[in-house]
C-alpha cells in the first residue's frame, strides 16, 4: 500500500514556520513528508532539513518523496523523544525551526495490521514502532482492572471506562483478546445504548487511550517540547500540531509555563528565582483547519497548531 498522508494545516505551518534559505529545520514526525517537502523548496538553497521518524514504512516513502532535496535532507529513524541525541549524532547545535505533527497518519491508520482503526478488523497491535514490544492486545490481556480503567478513564476521557476495563477483564478469562473488532464489541456491549448515540463511534475513546498508552505518547510529548526549546536559535520557531485535547493540554500548559518561568511564591512582590523567559507564545488560541481545508481534508477538523519562538540565547 502506497503511504498516502495529507499534511494538515499546512499553509498555516508555512507561515508560521517562517522558512528562511540556509535555514535548519526538522521534521520529528516526518510520516510521508508532505510538510517537509514544502519546507525544503523553501529553504533552499544551503538550507538543511533533517526528517525523524519511528515508523520503517513512513522512513521508505520520505525518503521517495524527498529524493529531489537528497543533498540538503537527512532522514532519521528514531522517536523524536530523542531529538537532542539525534541532533548531537548529526553535529547539529541549533536549529531554525521545528514541528511536531502528533497522531496517527491517515496511512498507519488504513493498514488492518496495525490495529489502529476501529473501523477495521485487525490484529491489536498500535505500536508507532514495529520494534517496540509493547501492543495494545499485550495491555488487553495482562493489566489490571484497575490499570485498564485508569488508562480508558485518564488518555480516553471515557466516562464509561470502569464498565468497558470490566467487560475486558471478564472476556480475557474465556479466551485472549487478539483483535480490533473483539474489542470493539466488548466496548459497544460495556456502554448503557443510550450513551452509544452520542459522540460518535463508541470505541473511539478507548482506542486512543490504547494507543497513546502503548506509544508513551504523552510522557514522550512533555520532555520533547522541552528538548525542543533548548535546540532553537533565539528567533527559532517550535510548531506543533495536536489532534486531541490531553496533548493540547500539554502543549499550551509547557509553552505558558517557558514563557513564564518564575517559580517564585505569589506572596513576593518580585521575582527573586531569576529564572528568565525561555519562549514566546505566537498563538494565544490554536490554529485551526479553515473551511476549505476540512472540505478536502476531513482528518483535519481535531487538528490544533500552536506555535512558540525561542526568545534570549540558548541554553545548554
Amino acid at each position: 500500500m502506497d503511504f498516502q498522508h495529507i499534511p494538515v494545516l499546512l499553509n498555516e505551518i508555512l507561515e508560521h514556520m517562517q522558512v528562511i534559505p540556509g535555514g535548519i529545520y526538522v521534521d520529528g514526525t516526518l510520516g510521508g513528508a508532505g510538510h517537509s517537502t514544502e519546507i525544503a523548496r523553501r529553504m533552499l538553497p544551503g538550507g538543511l532539513l533533517i526528517g525523524i521518524d519511528q515508523d520503517l514504512e513512513a522512513i521508505a516513502a520520505a525518503t521517495e518523496k524527498l529524493k529531489e532535496f537528497k543533498s540538503s535532507v537527512r532522514i532519521v529513524h528514531d522517536n523524536f523523544k530523542n531529538i537532542k541525541a539525534v541532533m548531537e549524532d548529526q553535529g547539529i547545535e541549533a536549529v531554525d525551526g521545528i514541528l511536531l505533527d502528533i497522531g496517527v497518519s491517515s496511512h498507519q491508520i488504513d493498514q488492518e495490521d496495525r490495529g489502529f482503526s476501529y473501523m477495521q478488523d485487525g490484529p491489536l497491535d498500535m505500536r508507532m514502532d514495529k520494534s517496540s514490544t509493547i501492543t495494545a492486545e499485550e495491555l488487553l490481556n495482562t493489566l489490571s482492572h484497575k490499570e485498564l480503567t485508569h488508562i480508558i478513564k485518564e488518555y480516553g476521557e471515557e466516562r464509561w471506562a470502569d464498565r468497558i476495563a470490566k467487560f475486558i477483564c471478564e472476556e480475557r478469562t474465556r479466551s485472549r483478546i487478539q483483535t480490533t473488532y473483539q474489542l470493539v464489541d466488548l466496548i459497544k456491549k460495556a456502554i448503557p445504548a443510550a450513551a452509544r448515540k452520542e459522540g460518535g463511534h463508541p470505541a473511539k475513546r478507548t482506542f486512543q487511550a490504547l494507543r497513546i498508552a502503548v506509544n508513551d505518547e504523552l510522557n514522550v510529548l512533555e520532555s520533547a517540547i522541552k528538548d525542543c526549546v533548548k535546540l532553537l536559535k533565539p528567533g527559532g520557531r517550535l510548531l506543533i500540531i495536536t489532534f486531541h485535547s490531553l496533548e493540547d493540554r500539554i502543549v499550551k500548559t509547557l509553552f505558558n509555563e517557558l514563557e513564564r518561568p518564575c517559580i517564585c511564591p505569589s506572596s513576593i512582590p518580585v521575582c527573586m528565582c531569576g529564572k528568565q523567559p525561555e519562549l514566546k507564545v505566537i498563538t494565544r488560541k490554536p490554529l485551526t483547519a479553515t473551511e476549505e481545508e476540512l472540505e478536502h481534508n476531513s482528518r483535519s477538523k481535531s487538528a490544533k497548531l500552536r506555535v512558540a519562538e525561542r526568545v534570549g540565547s540558548k541554553r545548554g
